[in-house]
């Protein structure tokens, strides 16, 4: 991983129900303290910043990935759904890949591979799966 150095500047206002925002250099963003917690919900809560970050990650990764293969992508979506229980933190990417007609079937099937291999480079899901994050990938693969 290259040196990096990133700022991140949080301002709250309002105790507890109140809320905040958040902000670096492209990120500007409300955060608040779950409802559930006795907050005021009006913003993104830091389990939601968490995972919004692996997936961007990981949806970087995969269009890396993706590229560096040469694959005819027309579209990337990637949806992550994440379960937080007392004993576990989960997190599972649904990427759905849609290549152009036309595309071969070593093409979908690299396509299908790649999911994968974005899991094993994104640096912010392997920092996770550090601190016993469990992540996972549904991928779908498609042709227009």
């Amino acid at each position: 991983m290259a040196d990096m150095k990133i700022n991140v500047n949080a301002i709250w206002d309002g105790g507890v129900t109140g809320n905040g925002t958040l902000k670096a250099e492209y990120l500007d963003t409300k955060i608040a303290i779950p409802t559930s917690l006795g907050g005021s919900g009006n913003g993104a809560n830091p389990k939601e910043v968490l995972v919004a970050s692996v997936t961007t990650c990981y949806a970087a990764t995969l269009t890396f990935v993706l590229e560096s293969r040469k694959l005819p992508v027309a579209e990337l979506t990637v949806n992550s759904e994440a379960s937080i229980t007392d004993n576990e933190f989960k997190i599972i990417h649904y990427p759905h890949i849609v290549l152009s007609a036309g595309a071969t079937e070593e093409q979908i099937q690299s396509a299908q591979r790649a999911t994968e291999a974005a899991d094993k480079g994104c640096d912010v899901g392997n920092i996770l799966k550090k601190a016993d994050v469990k992540i996972e990938v549904q991928g779908k693969v498609s042709v227009k």
